[in-house]
């Protein structure tokens, strides 16, 4: 077992239990990419079990603080067998389900998903990359009847010195599969939907906001982002009887309107906007019009902290234009899913996009991903997805 000893001062996050080394806390040592290694503090007391990764600056990413720990295949077992026991333990529908959640499930870069008989791998680091086969037999004792398929095509492949890896890992036939959430149907690619397919993080969020429809008969609605149109759907089935969608992928806007015709739904009661938002709310603004309620629900903005800055001034456009949409007691549902975007920033940003606006709103709710994506109380860099329900005064 190799082992990895850090500069004076740099346990101090290991002992608070964050998962994460940079690159620049370690003193000495070196693995191979993947390797799993011990790591010392500059005294050689004991630290943690962690994974190498010689091409990121997220040097190390922990396994385990319990030093009688082994790290090997009943060790990943155990890991993915504990996740999914606790999503149980909630009463979620599996069927529909993030099973495995990176470092808050104690798998750093592991992600698993469900969509109906179909699991979905993303292997986001070089650990959970040279484990793979040992996940996927684990993942198929734990769920014989499932077939698998592997997403880790995402960007922070290239910061981990991965290629991008897609296709059947188990089983075979066609990636596209028809899931459940919320009393609503949705259709589901694999192998091309966004993320591993679905967002499923939103869930909580859609039911809420159907809620309020409901509660508030909330007549017109204005879903941007709409994606395939989980948002449009909840406004649906919470009353709205004008829901319009707006996304720049033509594909994404068929699906949706699928959904709609899927759902049992009159037709007449959504339109969909194949255009860029931010010229749509603009256009949408000098016309004068006006809506009970927008949803804001962007893609992610800030991939790297070097991109906050101009995501800031993204997020605070469309927040801006949206309120210069709303009536007086209109409604605001807006997302980000930036990492880099703290749920404080995101807010002096809305506040500061509701001030040009000459707009002045409450804050009626806080929101994030749903009970299924867990947030370690020691790594709160998990926090990426934050939502404010706003009533505008």
């Amino acid at each position: 077992m190799k082992t990895i000893r850090l500069h004076p001062g740099k346990e101090r996050s290991l002992l608070r239990r964050h998962p994460w080394v940079f690159a620049s806390s370690i003193a000495k040592g070196a693995a191979d990419s993947g390797e799993t290694v011990r790591v010392e503090s500059h005294d050689g007391q004991f630290l943690a079990w962690a994974t190498f990764s010689p091409a990121s600056q997220i040097r190390l990413r922990v396994w385990s603080f319990d030093a009688s720990e082994r790290i090997d295949a009943s060790f990943f077992t155990e890991q993915l067998r504990a996740a999914i026991e606790r999503r149980q333990s909630l009463g979620l529908d599996l069927s529909a389900c993030r099973l495995v959640h990176g470092e808050s499930d104690g798998l750093p870069g592991c992600i698993v998903d469900r969509y109906d008989d179909i699991v979905v791998l993303q292997a986001g680091s070089a650990g959970i990359e040279r484990w793979k086969s040992v996940i996927v037999s684990a993942l198929h004792t734990l769920m014989p009847e499932a077939r698998m398929y592997e997403r880790s095509d995402a960007v922070l492949r290239e910061r981990e010195g991965l290629p991008a890896s897609t296709g059947w890992l188990h089983g075979g036939g066609s990636t596209q599969v028809e899931i459940g959430q919320n009393g609503l149907r949705f259709k589901v690619d694999v192998a091309t939907g966004h993320k591993t397919g679905f967002y499923l993080d939103q869930r909580d969020a859609r039911a809420r906001f159907a809620d309020v429809v409901r509660a508030q008969g909330l007549q017109r609605v204005l879903n941007c982002f709409c994606y395939t149109g989980g948002f449009s759907l909840a406004a649906l089935a919470g009353g709205a009887q004008q829901v319009v969608s707006v996304d720049s992928s033509a594909p994404a806007l068929a699906l949706a309107a699928e959904h709609v015709a899927l759902n049992g739904f009159d037709p007449a009661r959504a339109s969909f906007i194949d255009a860029d938002v931010n010229a749509t709310l603009r256009r949408l603004r000098d016309e004068g019009a006006q809506f009970d309620a927008i949803v804001l629900d962007p893609p992610k903005f800030a991939a790297s902290p070097q991109q906050v800055e101009r995501a800031a001034r993204a997020y605070k456009d469309i927040n801006r234009l949206a309120f210069h949409l709303l009536p007086p007691g209109g409604w605001l549902f807006t997302f980000s899913c930036s990492g880099g975007v703290s749920a404080e920033l995101f807010q002096k940003i809305v506040a500061g996009a509701a001030l040009d606006a000459g707009a002045d709103a409450q804050i009626v709710a806080r929101t994030g991903a749903g009970l299924d994506h867990p947030l370690s109380l020691h790594f709160p860099e998990g926090e990426y997805l934050k939502g404010l329900l706003l009533r505008k005064a």
